[in-house]
């Protein structure tokens, strides 16, 4: 199932499909995605904002997914419809573009994609850039259909842990507990059980999604057979990152852990591995 498309690939389908600006910053990087995206944008782009605005307002978590309803109110409000076709991207290549690319796929968009390679390849391509004020789109009507299987709470995977194969993407430094995870109050290490394949070997220097090769190499002997495949991450960002990879050359949808190792690290119940 095709999840990545081109800048060709869009240039082609400017007019026909809505572009989403998902640029998300980690919170040591002084960057604004808002007034970046007002002051430059793919033609037709509306920003989607996951930090702030579509997410869990009652969570103390960061980013959480809303529920349904908030869901759909939130994509009628930016003027997206359900049967829109979707390209969501950013302006670091592939990073945060994955995670609004797996909330609508959660929340049951049937159409929706990752630009490869992001804002820089859209320009590097010559594409159109809009610099002007935005302008709102006409609000829509979206109807929100979840998905669970491509969820998982922690509660139901501290439950269900020795049977759920856990894929964590975060750096190597982090998952082996060499380095203090950058929130406050946050234990160091992993899940037992869980394996390490860093976020960073995704994605090549220009912020290109790898090969099918590289994928089958690297993702593919990840993937359990008979245990559920569960993404996880810092925070549920880059954990989709890898739910994007999976589906896009495997056709293998993974649920993707939301609350990730800032929940999971904060529960003194559950357990945590320092180093293997």
């Amino acid at each position: 199932m095709s999840v990545f498309v081109t800048p060709e690939w869009l240039a082609q389908r400017l007019d026909t499909v809505v572009p989403v600006d998902a640029s998300w910053f980690m919170p040591d990087v002084s960057r604004d995605s808002f007034q970046e995206w007002r002051q430059r944008r793919i033609p037709g782009a509306v920003y989607f904002d996951f930090d702030n605005t579509v997410k869990d307002q009652s969570s103390s978590l960061p980013h959480m997914l809303p529920d349904e309803t908030s869901f759909a109110r939130h994509m009628g409000t930016l003027g997206i419809a359900s049967q829109d076709t979707l390209v969501v991207y950013d302006t670091q290549g592939l990073f945060s573009a994955a995670r609004v690319w797996w909330m609508c796929k959660v929340m049951g968009h049937r159409d929706v994609f990752i630009l490869d390679g992001g804002l820089p390849a859209w320009m590097a391509s010559e594409g159109l850039i809009d610099n002007t004020p935005p302008q709102p789109r006409v609000e829509a009507t979206y109807h929100a259909d979840f998905k669970a299987y491509r969820y998982i709470d922690g509660d139901t995977l501290a439950e269900k842990l020795a049977a759920i194969n856990v894929i964590d993407v975060r750096p190597e430094t982090r998952f082996y507990a060499q380095v203090p995870e950058p929130r406050e109050g946050i234990r160091s290490g992993h899940m037992p059980g869980a394996i390490n394949l860093p976020f960073s070997e995704l994605t090549d220097p220009r912020g290109f999604v790898i090969s099918s090769d590289i994928a089958r190499n690297i993702v593919l002997p990840h993937l359990s057979d008979t245990r559920l495949n569960v993404a996880s991450c810092g925070s549920g960002v880059t954990a989709c990152i890898l739910a994007a990879v999976a589906e896009h050359y495997f056709a293998y949808p993974l649920a993707v852990y939301d609350g990730s190792w800032t929940e999971w690290g904060v529960h003194q119940s559950w357990p945590v591995v320092r180093e293997d």
